[in-house]
């Protein structure tokens, strides 16, 4: 009998689409122990008040590790004690490592090699934004960050296994096998 490894699943969309929404009801629907890989940091009051949103939302059914910039490293660490694991958000992460001086071809491949290496039966869904959608940004930095999420989201769908897009609080699949 072959062996099920970890279901990748890439939860996309704009500013309060329903992504994070989404990811949440779905991973709670599948059975065991779950994880919440939280990449925000708390930089000013607005973004603690959402951080504390989001942890209240949750609730009690997942473990969080806020983790900023090694994701790759701690899903390889975290893995085998969880059936769903929830990371949330790549773009925030993404953001992190540019702010940050980081390497990001090293970090994305980082990601990648560990998203290849789970080997135990379960998913995983990556919440990311879409903000390739609007207008050209006016400045150099804003354009980068812009161009390298959309670079990233690609390589993340490649590998998933499912790929949604959430609209106005619609998740529509558009990627894997059978409907939304």
């Amino acid at each position: 009998m072959k062996k099920m490894s970890r279901r990748i699943i890439l939860v996309t969309g704009g500013a309060r689409s329903g992504k994070s929404s989404f990811a949440l009801a779905s991973a709670s629907d599948f059975p065991g122990r779950k994880a919440f890989v939280a990449t925000a940091r708390p930089s000013d009051d607005e973004m603690k008040s959402r951080i504390e949103r989001h942890r209240r939302d949750r609730g009690e059914l997942y473990d969080t590790y806020e983790e900023p910039l090694k994701v790759g490293s701690l899903l390889r660490k975290i893995e085998d004690r969880y059936e769903v694991i929830i990371l949330d958000c790549l773009t925030l992460w993404l953001y992190n490592l540019i702010s940050g001086g980081a390497d990001i071809e090293r970090e994305t491949e980082n990601l990648l090699e560990s998203l290849s290496s789970l080997h135990r039966p379960g998913r995983i869904y990556i919440v990311s934004n879409e903000v390739g959608m609007g207008i050209v940004p006016a400045d150099e930095m804003s354009r980068r960050y812009r161009d390298a999420a959309g670079s990233l989201n690609q390589r993340m769908a490649e590998v998933a296994h499912e790929v949604y897009l959430a609209v106005s609080g619609i998740p529509v699949k558009i990627k894997g096998a059978g409907g939304a």
